[in-house]
């Protein structure tokens, strides 16, 4: 996806709060979610990513067995592609050292959560700051904050430019494989989303009645960005976040399938597990089919609800 295109798309959901009233008067976010409450889309995605954020909390204690016991270490002969498949005591089946799967995705869940938002926070605390920045120099700081303006976007676009998964491995590779690594990285990658769309969304916001009046009455620039541009900027960041949040959770797998995360292979995370499972795909193709169901499950529960809320917003689509 090019620049441009890339661009026009952050742009376009930057828009979507310019009008803060509908024709009935409703506020924005209350006619968004009574939209979003009859959406079949945003409530299958509500469910999914309900049921994932349920397992990583309380799977760690539901597990019948330890993740990382290797209780039936006898029972697999990797070398001569014997493995056991799901059965009574074990629902999933083994891995390759003896260890109960369904256990392992219990645990694995968590773990996945843990850097789909942790890696959002970092993108989406980065790209405030810088966005922010900008979107305050564009929208209130004349001349001098226009040129502060282009210089920070023209850095968002080298972002940009660069393909989201080769950003994401350099990153990892200059920082050294582990957990925290790959938080960063994939957070990385989402800083220049984040700061260009709430810039955009403050430049919609700009021209709006509230701010001229504000600037009429005297109000400090600084208080009217604050108290008045940011907040009414903040719906397509939230929605946006939503969408990031699968994205993070696949290009964390990809990491960790590069060799990229968590060097300690024992603790379960889906994808280290899909990462351990390719040597064996021939003679036990499940065990990285378990792992991967999870990622794209949990990722389309994220993206469904995100592109409903993206919908909701659009004051095209509203009745």
């Amino acid at each position: 996806m090019s620049v441009a295109t890339k661009t026009e798309k952050i742009q376009r959901l930057a828009e979507l709060t310019a009008t803060k009233e509908t024709s009935t008067g409703a506020s924005l976010w209350r006619e968004a979610f009574r939209r979003l409450r009859r959406s079949k889309m945003a409530i299958i995605g509500a469910v999914i990513i309900a049921v994932f954020v349920v397992l990583a909390i309380v799977g760690p204690y539901l597990t019948p067995y330890a993740p990382t016991a290797q209780t039936w270490r006898g029972e697999v002969f990797p070398n001569r592609g014997e493995f056991v498949g799901p059965r009574a005591e074990n629902w999933f089946g083994l891995d390759n050292l003896g260890r109960d799967m369904f256990s392992r995705m219990l645990v694995g869940a968590r773990q996945t959560l843990l850097v789909g938002v942790v890696s959002t926070l970092i993108g989406l605390t980065v790209g405030f700051l810088i966005g922010g920045l900008s979107g305050a120099a564009a929208t209130l700081g004349g001349d001098a904050g226009r040129r502060v303006d282009t210089v920070i976007m023209r850095f968002i676009d080298m972002m940009l430019a660069l393909p989201s998964l080769l950003l994401a491995v350099s990153v990892a590779a200059v920082m050294g494989q582990s957990l925290t690594t790959v938080m960063i990285a994939v957070g990385v990658v989402q800083v220049p989303v984040f700061a260009r769309l709430l810039r955009g969304s403050m430049l919609a916001q700009g021209g709006a009645d509230y701010v001229l009046a504000a600037k009429s009455l005297g109000v400090r620039k600084r208080r009217i960005v604050v108290s008045q541009i940011v907040p009414n900027s903040l719906s397509p960041v939230i929605v946006q976040a939503t969408l990031s949040l699968a994205t993070a959770i696949i290009e964390a797998a990809a990491l960790s399938y590069l060799g990229l995360g968590n060097p300690d292979p024992a603790i379960p995370e889906w994808g280290v597990m899909l990462a351990q499972a390719q040597r064996f795909f021939d003679n036990a193709p499940m065990m990285a089919v378990y792992p991967a169901v999870g990622i794209i499950i949990t990722a389309l529960g994220f993206t469904l609800l995100g592109e409903a809320m993206r919908e909701a917003l659009d004051p095209k689509l509203r009745g």
